[in-house]
C-alpha cells in the first residue's frame, strides 16, 4: 500500500526520503521557525485526536469496505484529473481519465469497483499544482498549515482550485461532500500508520523532505532527481 499512488503524497514521499535523501535550502523553507511551531501543534492534535481514531478505524473497518469507498472517491477524482490533464495540454491523458470515470461510474457501479484498472486503463495522477508547474509557475516556499499539514505555495493554491472544480461539490450536498473529505482524511491517516515506521531523526525535516520529494515525483511524472546523481556520475567517470 505504501507506494500505490504518488498522489497519496507522504506515503511514497516517506519511502523516497529513505532511499534518496535531498537537501532543502533555506530558500525552500524560509519560514522554518514558524513552520516548526505549527508542526508541533499539528503533532499534538494528531496524537490526541486523529491518530487514535485512525488506529481504531484501521482495526475495525474491513479492507473490502475501505477499498470500495476509496474507489468511489478516486472515481470522482478522475474527473479532476481529466480537467487538469487537458489544462496541461495532454489530451490523451485527459481522455484516459475521462474513460476511466465513464467505465467505473457505469460498469463499476458508481465507482465502487475499479473496473478500468482491471482492464489495464491506468489512472493519470495529477492535480492543479502539477498543472501550474507545467505552466512554469514556481513552487514557492514550503509552509506548514494548521491541521492540514505540509504544503508549498503552489500546491496550496492548487488544492483550492481542485476543490473548486471538484465533482463532489457539483453532485452532492455540502454535508455529503464534507463527510467524504473527512473520511478521506481518516483513510489517509490510517494508511500513514505503517509509513511512520520509516521516520528517523528530526521528524519535521523528514516529513518536509518527504513531502517535497513526493511533489517533485508528481510534477516530473514519477521521476525524482536525487542528491546522489552527481556522485554516481563522478563514480562512473573514475571507472
Amino acid at each position: 500500500m505504501l507506494k500505490k499512488k504518488v498522489l497519496r503524497g507522504l506515503i511514497i514521499g516517506l519511502s523516497l526520503t529513505v532511499l534518496t535523501p535531498i537537501t532543502v535550502s533555506a530558500a525552500d523553507d524560509p519560514f522554518e521557525p514558524l513552520n516548526r511551531r505549527i508542526f508541533d501543534f499539528n503533532e499534538g492534535a494528531d496524537a490526541i485526536l486523529l491518530k487514535p481514531i485512525a488506529e481504531l478505524y484501521d482495526n475495525i473497518v474491513p479492507s473490502p469496505m475501505r477499498r470500495g469507498f476509496e474507489n468511489m472517491y478516486d472515481n470522482l477524482a478522475d474527473v479532476n484529473g481529466a480537467i487538469n490533464a487537458a489544462l496541461q495540454g495532454r489530451p490523451q491523458r485527459a481522455a484516459n481519465n475521462t474513460g476511466r470515470a465513464l467505465i467505473n461510474t457505469t460498469v463499476g457501479l458508481f465507482g465502487l469497483f475499479d473496473i478500468a484498472s482491471e482492464a489495464g486503463i491506468e489512472r493519470y495522477e495529477t492535480d492543479f499544482g502539477h498543472t501550474m508547474a507545467r505552466w512554469g509557475i514556481p513552487e514557492g516556499p514550503y509552509v506548514m498549515v494548521p491541521f492540514l499539514g505540509p504544503r508549498t505555495i503552489r500546491s496550496g493554491f492548487g488544492d483550492g482550485f481542485d476543490s473548486f472544480i471538484s465533482a463532489q461539490d457539483a453532485l452532492f450536498e455540502d454535508e455529503v461532500t464534507w463527510g467524504a473529505r473527512g473520511w478521506r482524511s481518516l483513510e489517509f491517516r490510517a494508511q500513514l500508520l505503517e509509513a511512520e515506521e520509516l521516520i528517523t531523526g528530526d521528524r519535521y525535516v523528514f516529513i518536509r523532505d518527504a513531502y517535497l520529494q513526493s511533489r517533485e515525483a508528481l510534477v516530473n511524472d514519477g521521476v525524482v532527481v536525487d542528491s546522489f546523481s552527481d556522485f554516481e556520475e563522478d563514480w562512473d567517470d573514475d571507472f
